[in-house]
């Protein structure tokens, strides 16, 4: 006999799993060569902020990623995930304008070249924290082609996009109502404002005609800005206001005349169907100021103060002013009434304050051309196709109703905007009507401005940074070289899937399509998988805001990598739904997590026995058995076997990844864990050599492939057992080998069909054991009064049924006789007996019966009680109530059989 090559009695994932993602890393298991043969599956890492920390929508985004791209790597496709980062604009100049503040300074301070400094310092030592923190997530990403936003290929392409955009007429600069945070002192996109409900006021006020014949009565939940007032509107179709349109009135506070005009924008149900206009700071009274060419007063300073144009309230902040506006017009008795009011207010994503509607000049991009080349991709081609589908009209509703993009920000972090003001001697500073060349840098930008205005001339480049989405925008094909045209950009373009929350389709989704179907003709993704949210053990979403996050970290410490991964996969229900994480906050422990790391443990036991009992032999010395040779137990294993390879690829192909690892749960720690390897435990301890080696061959062909199905969900603990199984060094890696493909000759539903009835037997059997309370030891025996056909099935396999049920005798045939006192159960047509005459003691076993049926009352009084009791009914959440009357069903159900056991054995009937 050879010596056995067996694993390690305990699995440690922590020192599996380091050794395993060294060893991929420093291979190379993972670098995509756009040469090598094979379909080409590219997918980019949605690209987390350089300022974050793992957290667990990252965790459970990136396994599923890493599902895929495992799987499709080993079906031989061309596989590139391509890793990287984003610059975040507003996050990292937040952390350095706080550290600045510490030192007691500002960035205006220091000037813009050594800020920079300290951001790229900022960078290097403490911005890299979540790429080291993903890698502890095993993924199988190709590490040597990591990018940066702001890496000098990026950056290119940045300045390549908005360029062409410009010479397109795409890119324009204008004033234009934007959406400022006071805060970070920046305009901020439609995408990064959050809508709040608040309960504030709504402020009734008294606007006098100029003619002094009356009044109208104005409603607004923010009086300050009626300082910047230039009009009143009414609906032209209100009869009660018609005859004043053309008017005017005296402004309350400011003592200038404003007209009354009718705009159907107006809603006459708002209020007093009287609205105040500051086209400065409302989009709605934008939209009316440039109907009606209004004014256009700007009350506000960039800081949330009012300026100048606020009179005697200038220097004021924007809140204390409202207190103040108001209670001038109430000493002066233009306030009518305040009236308690539950509104919306926005508020800034990043700067946590409200925003402040204020006219500006910024950088647009016309975004219509853009988005309706991408809605006719969507209606001609489906492209790109969502999964789930509902999300489809959710992005296109978002396209149709887009606005002009503001790509502008106030920071100095990000890309600067390539565009240079021509600076002369009677126009020494940037206005609005300052002239500007648009270059891809200073030299081309200088030889553009002296073609133009002369020799004598001074550049200022706009300090002005672009949106971070707008380099993310290009993030599927820069990240591949473009706008050169690389042999990697050739083969990985367009990407195969992207994988993202649905939180993130109009900031990134939307962005990419429109950016890669403009620069390269094609939208930049085949497939859009969306995955719901990470929810906590109270079913609340996960955020920072809540403070009820978990960090990953913490349960790759305690249950492993693997035991984390898979349980966030396995917890998926469908495409697109959200997933609960059971977690303890005060001892770091999740059921769920752990229950993964159980499977991990049953997986690696069952390895363990296995590799005991193969002699030292791998499965290539083994070979595959004879068919000859199998028995009826290894040709059901081998069919279930194929059936899982079967059922799991066509899972992951439709993105039923949860399904996929639900199935490959039942198939290893059922099929084959708790049935297969039982049922050859007689031929591995028998004198029978063949039969022997068959049972061998067969479990080594299974692990095999069990190894390689779950690979792509649990990639350390699999290429461990593999490696000991095929007795390789590490030159070969199981993340390499290819998934198992399914043999139609083994699939045979009805033998699955059939040995299901051996199995359910075996298991009403050891049920009515435990049951009679007979000991798991003692030997005894059965009786099966089964139909012929059920008989036939049961005769060939009751060799198997006597070893795994614990009999010595086992009688089976239509109309068996048996003894007076029996224990009895069911299985399809079939009917078990177990007599229990020198096997039980009877009165002992009515004793146990007696307290068993006796607790099962007291819990079926208390559930009773407790769903009779309407308070419970009222105050539980549902799946509480649902749990209860689950437990009730169950109770009273087995109550039921206890009182009918005790019946029978009282009246010496079978039991």
């Amino acid at each position: 006999m050879t010596n056995a090559i067996t694993l390690p009695s305990q699995y440690d994932p922590r020192q599996t799993e380091a050794k395993w993602q060294q060893q991929w890393e420093s291979s190379g298991a993972f670098h995509a060569d756009p040469q090598h043969s094979g379909t080409p599956y590219c997918i980019v890492i949605p690209p987390p902020n350089v300022t974050g920390s793992l957290h667990m929508g990252h965790a459970f985004e990136h396994a599923l990623i890493d599902v895929l791209v495992r799987y499709h790597r080993m079906r031989g496709d061309n596989v590139l995930w391509l890793p990287g980062t984003d610059h975040a604009s507003i996050a990292v100049s937040a952390i350095l304008d706080q550290q600045l503040q510490a030192e007691g300074t500002t960035r205006f301070a220091i000037g813009r070249d050594a800020y920079l400094k300290k951001a790229w310092e900022w960078k290097t030592t403490s911005g890299n924290t979540i790429v080291s923190q993903l890698r502890r997530l095993g993924l199988s990403v190709d590490w040597s082609r990591e990018r940066f936003t702001m890496d000098e290929g990026l950056s290119r392409a940045v300045l390549t996009a908005f360029n062409r955009l410009y010479e397109a007429g795409l890119i324009y600069r204008g004033k234009y109502l934007v959406n400022w945070c006071p805060a970070s002192q920046s305009a901020v996109s439609d995408l990064e404002v959050e809508n709040r409900e608040v309960q504030g006021h709504l402020w009734h006020l008294r606007y006098p005609l100029s003619d002094e014949s009356g009044y109208l009565e104005v409603a607004t939940t923010r009086p300050e800005t009626m300082l910047g007032d230039t009009a009143v509107a009414v609906h032209p179709d209100d009869d009660r206001y018609r005859h004043l349109i053309g008017k005017t009135l005296r402004l309350p506070l400011m003592n200038r005349d404003i007209p009354i005009i009718a705009d159907s924008l107006v809603d006459p149900a708002f209020g007093t169907g009287c609205v105040k206009v500051t086209p400065a700071h409302d989009p709605n009274d934008f939209i009316m100021g440039q109907r009606h060419q209004l004014p256009m007063i700007n009350l506000m300073h960039k800081d949330g103060t009012l300026n100048e144009n606020a009179g005697e309230f200038a220097g004021l902040d924007r809140f204390v002013a409202r207190k103040t506006v108001v209670e001038r017009l109430k000493a002066e008795g233009y306030l009518v009434k305040v009236e308690d009011y539950k509104h919306t207010v926005p508020y800034s994503d990043r700067g946590k304050v409200p925003i402040e509607p204020l006219l500006s000049t910024q950088w647009f991009v016309k975004i219509r051309p853009l988005a309706d080349a991408t809605l006719h991709a969507l209606d001609q081609d489906n492209s790109p196709r969502f999964i789930p589908e509902r999300w489809a009209k959710v992005y296109r509703d978002w396209l149709v109703n887009l606005r002009d993009w503001c790509i502008s920000r106030q920071l100095w972090w990000g890309h600067q905007i390539p565009a240079w003001y021509v600076i002369s001697e009677t126009n020494g500073e940037v206005r609005d009507d300052t002239p500007f060349v648009v270059a891809m840098d200073e030299a081309e930008a200088r030889s553009k401005a002296v073609a133009q205005f002369g020799e004598a001339i001074q550049l200022q480049q706009d300090e002005d940074v672009l949106d971070t989405w707008f380099s993310s925008g290009l993030w599927p094909f820069s990240t591949l070289g473009w706008p050169e045209d690389t042999p990697d950009y050739r083969c990985y373009y367009p990407n195969a899937t992207l994988v993202t929350g649905f939180d993130i389709i109009f900031f990134w989704v939307a962005r990419m399509t429109m950016m890669g179907q403009y620069f390269t003709g094609a939208i930049p993704f085949r497939d859009v998988y969306i995955h719901g949210l990470v929810r906590d053990e109270n079913n609340k979403k996960m955020s920072k805001s809540a403070n009820n996050g978990i960090n990953p970290l913490i349960l790759i410490e305690k249950y492993g990598t693997d035991a984390l991964r898979y349980s966030l996969v396995k917890e998926v229900v469908g495409a697109g739904q959200d997933i609960r994480l059971e977690y303890n906050r005060k001892t770091d422990e999740s059921a769920t997590v752990e229950a993964a790391r159980n499977f991990a443990n049953k997986l690696w036991n069952a390895s363990r026995f296995v590799l005991m009992n193969l002699e030292g032999q791998s499965p290539a010395q083994l070979g595959t058995p004879t068919p000859a040779a199998l028995t009826q137990g290894d040709r059901w294993i081998l069919s279930r076997y194929h059936t899982c390879i079967q059922a799991t690829t066509h899972r992951i192909d439709t993105y039923g990844l949860g399904e996929a690892a639900k199935g490959l749960y039942e198939f290893i720690w059922g099929d084959f864990c708790d049935w297969y390897i039982e049922l050859v435990k007689p031929r591995l301890q028998g004198t029978d050599p063949q039969a022997k080696r068959t049972a061998q061959q067969v479990l080594a062909t299974v692990l095999d492939g069990i190894l390689r199905l779950l690979h792509p969900f649990m990639p350390h603990i699999t290429e461990e057992i593999w490696h000991t199984l095929h007795q390789v060094d590490d030159s070969q890696l199981l993340a390499q080998q290819t998934y198992p493909l399914a043999d139609p000759a083994h699939i045979n539903g009805d033998l699955e069909t059939q040995f299901a009835l051996v199995l359910e037997t075996i298991r009403t059997i050891r049920n009515l054991r435990a049951e009679a309370g007979i000991k798991p030891g003692l030997m005894i025996t059965a009786l099966i009064d089964a139909s012929a056909d059920d008989a036939a099935i049961l005769t060939t396999s009751a060799a198997d049924i006597c070893h795994l049920a614990r009999l010595e005798t086992l009688t089976i045939a239509p109309g068996v006789q048996a003894p007076a006192q029996v224990f009895s159960g069911v299985v399809g047509s079939s009917e078990i007996l177990i007599p229990l005459a020198g096997v039980v003691d009877l009165e002992a076993l009515v004793t146990k019966l007696t307290k068993d049926r006796d607790r099962l009352q007291r819990e079926i009084e208390s559930l009773s009680a407790r769903l009779n009791n309407p308070k419970f009914l009222n105050k539980a959440q549902p799946e509480v109530v649902t749990a209860a009357q689950q437990q009730l069903a169950a109770a009273q159900q087995q109550s039921a059989i206890l009182e009918h056991r005790l019946h029978a054995l009282a009246n010496h009937e079978k039991i």
